[in-house]
């Protein structure tokens, strides 16, 4: 592929809406191009997943929709789920679980990713 691959990566609960926005600008930046992005969450940012345990829940999930809708991938580390007590099938059904949300970064940064960190 000879477009843009890119990885956003979001640890901290507050990151998220910051993120989302990064995402959507980057998106309407390289409007006809190829791309191939997703965003790993993992450490405290997963708490997002949790019932009120995180503010502004439902509008960023609906970000969330919109951007897997442009082709944008959402992936959650399994370890910060378990750590956080969130079972899996709390998450929405668009989120893919990764065993470990560090070792998803240095796999996509050595497939030639861009890392970007909000």
């Amino acid at each position: 592929m000879d477009g843009f691959k890119v990885v956003f990566h979001v640890d901290e609960v507050s990151k998220w809406k910051l993120t989302l926005v990064n995402v959507k600008n980057f998106l309407e930046d390289i409007a006809d191009a190829e791309y191939s992005i997703e965003i790993v969450a993992n450490a405290e940012a997963v708490i997002i997943f949790a019932d009120n345990r995180a503010e502004n829940t439902e509008e960023l999930v609906g970000e969330m929709k919109f951007l897997i809708s442009k082709g944008v991938t959402i992936s959650a580390c399994r370890n910060a789920l378990r750590a956080n007590v969130i079972a899996e099938e709390r998450l929405p059904s668009f989120i893919s679980i990764v065993p470990a949300g560090v070792t998803r970064l240095a796999i996509l940064q050595r497939q030639g990713y861009s890392y970007i960190k909000p």
